[in-house]
């Protein structure tokens, strides 16, 4: 099981990449734990300048902007 966290303030950007996530898990058939990061300074502390940020089990692989769906795949599956 993959553990993911979205890191971000709630915001428009931050929902759409939370939907990208489950909707790719659901694709690959791979099991995930979505956490959602609101906490600003949870958010600094991960190392996120730019939202919304994005970590696969533990390791930052994404800031700022939608990630790409194929990378996204990739993330998932390694």
């Amino acid at each position: 099981m993959k553990s993911v966290k979205v890191y971000g303030p709630g915001c428009k950007r931050c929902e759409t990449t939370e939907n990208m996530v489950r909707d790719a898990a659901a694709k690959l058939g791979v099991e995930i734990t979505l956490e959602k990061v609101t906490d600003a300074k949870s958010i600094a502390m991960a190392g996120v300048m730019s939202t919304p940020g994005l970590a696969v089990d533990g390791k930052l692989v994404h800031v700022g902007g939608l990630p790409d769906p194929a990378k996204l795949e990739q993330w998932l599956t390694a």
